[in-house]
């Protein structure tokens, strides 16, 4: 009776400690960076076991593609917080200035354009009004105003008053229902500022209020122009020559003005509405190169304006406006040509 482990021919040999060394590969095997006793060894296949760095290089190229991911969505949200923030301040900046917008804007909801339009409507008839007429403008004003109002809200039938001219100025919005409207009139030869309470909800409009006269913009003087050295060689040859291009501009003719026109530059000229009376005078400040920026004073006919001077005056009878023009002026072969003009800033220039 034999005693002990026994082998039969060709079984394999299984032992403690040989099961013990076999669990220990196979945990070394499954954990990448840990090595048990043996585990150096040769494994069936003869081949040693391949320790190289790949995965470790791998692993850091994907963080560094995980960084730049990450960087860039960091500057996408900081961009849209930036805009966004632009977008809350300039609105509020729009709401906390001086609450007066233009005639095409829509400020909280209230519609700037259509109660410009309406106060200046509204401003024809009220500043129209005389005895004669009371009973037209009763009728006329019943479009603006409430229900129950008085038939001609607050005058009293005497006197009249004629209005030339009616302009809205601007709108002081205070809710998306109310605003006041400010109407710019010239009536009886006078500047007037009529300030148009005026209510808005569903698409409709009503004067609410008596309007109130205020302060029209007052005259100023313009700061005096800044002495400059004048060219008078390039003022004499441009007093010369100018009276040419204005016939030209004054006909509007393509094919004239054409033979005064700067390379690049398009003239369009007035269609005969004047004819050409003179040059009043002529300012050309000193410049290097050859381009001038120039102020030109000229003597209109209009065409269409009976005659009303004296015979012996320098239009001959005919009347006759001067106007005030700021050019851009370019020297090419002793010759100057006009690049641009337009209207001056600038008093009249005397040559």
């Amino acid at each position: 009776m034999a005693t002990g482990n026994q082998v039969l021919p060709g079984a394999q040999v299984t032992t403690e400690r040989a099961v013990t060394a076999q669990q220990q590969m196979t945990a070394g095997a499954g954990m990448p960076g840990m090595q048990w006793p043996g585990q150096a060894a040769e494994y069936a296949s003869g081949e040693p076991v391949d320790q190289s760095p790949h995965t470790s290089r791998r692993g850091t190229g994907g963080r560094w593609l995980v960084w730049l991911l990450r960087g860039v969505v960091w500057a996408v949200l900081l961009l849209i917080g930036y805009r966004g923030v632009t977008a809350i301040v300039a609105s509020y900046q729009a709401r906390s200035g001086t609450g007066t917008a233009s005639a095409g804007q829509v400020t909280d909801g209230f519609p700037v354009a259509l109660a410009s339009a309406f106060a200046q409507e509204f401003g024809q008839v009220y500043l129209n009004f005389s005895p004669a007429t009371a009973a037209e403008r009763a009728s006329e004003l019943s479009a603006f105003l409430p229900a129950g109002s008085s038939s001609q809200f607050g005058w009293n039938g005497s006197g009249s008053l004629t209005v030339q001219s009616v302009q809205a100025a601007g709108v002081r919005v205070q809710s998306a229902h109310s605003a006041v409207v400010s109407v710019l009139a010239l009536a009886n030869g006078r500047l007037i500022d009529l300030s148009v309470p005026v209510y808005y909800s569903g698409g409709a409009l009503v004067v609410s209020g008596e309007p109130a006269l205020t302060s029209p913009p007052v005259g100023v003087a313009p700061p005096a122009a800044a002495k400059v050295t004048v060219d008078r060689p390039a003022q004499r040859a441009l007093t010369s020559q100018l009276p040419a291009f204005f016939r030209a501009y004054a006909s509007g003719s393509s094919a004239q003005l054409a033979a005064f026109a700067a390379p690049g530059g398009q003239l369009t000229g007035l269609g005969g509405q004047v004819s050409f009376g003179g040059i009043i005078g002529v300012s050309v400040p000193a410049a290097a190169g050859s381009v001038r920026h120039i102020t030109v004073a000229v003597a209109w006919l209009p065409a269409s304006t009976p005659s009303a001077g004296p015979p012996n005056s320098s239009a001959g009878g005919r009347a006759q406006i001067e106007m005030t023009y700021a050019m851009t002026v370019v020297q090419r072969a002793g010759r100057w040509f006009v690049s641009s003009i337009g209207a001056s800033t600038t008093l009249t220039p005397e040559s």
